[in-house]
């Protein structure tokens, strides 16, 4: 699966489209990292002025934008820049409904999807790990297959909660 941001349909690029469409790069500066700025307003400026040229180079002046948009953005996060992605590609079953839940004020389908998810993870690794712990002693193996177990339930269980406590490092805001 792709980054959600990589794409054509992606929120950088339609909010890189609305900024050319109304002239007004307000609607795409709040994706990018203020140390950015700078650049994405001399790639705006420059990709409005070569739009005039004609419909060819407003069509490769928009597109030279988007990647111009989505790079910058990708670097705000931290993350590379692996070039646009097309539009309809599968993010998965949470982006849809997170976006969808922005869309429509309604948290409940992502939340029960969420937690079914986590609940099931946990439930298995726990399960597991359980189902393990009673080895004999002079079974190395059996021994070493519990542990596993054992860390996989315990370190998932704190990842996941250092994750939704924001101390991850995929979490940061752009700043």
């Amino acid at each position: 699966m792709v980054p959600h941001c990589d794409t054509m349909d992606g929120p950088v690029v339609k909010a890189a489209e609305l900024a050319i469409e109304m002239e007004n790069i307000n609607y795409i500066l709040p994706f990018v990292a203020v140390k950015y700025d700078e650049e994405l307003r001399k790639a705006f400026r420059r990709t409005l002025n070569v739009r005039e040229e004609s419909a060819d180079a407003a069509e490769l002046a928009d597109h030279w934008f988007f990647e111009t948009a989505v790079r910058l953005h990708r670097m705000s996060e931290g993350k590379p820049y692996t070039g646009l992605k097309p539009s309809g590609l599968d993010w998965g079953p949470v982006v849809p409904r997170a976006d969808n839940a922005i869309k429509t004020g309604d948290l409940d389908d992502l939340k029960n999807f969420v937690l079914k998810a986590v609940t099931e993870a946990l439930e298995w690794r726990f399960k597991s790990a359980v189902s393990q712990e009673d080895y004999k002693l002079s079974d190395v193996d059996a021994a070493r297959a519990y542990v596993n177990a054992m860390l996989n339930f315990v370190l998932f269980s704190n990842d996941l909660y250092r994750y939704v406590e924001g101390e991850s490092d995929d979490n940061d805001d752009i700043e």
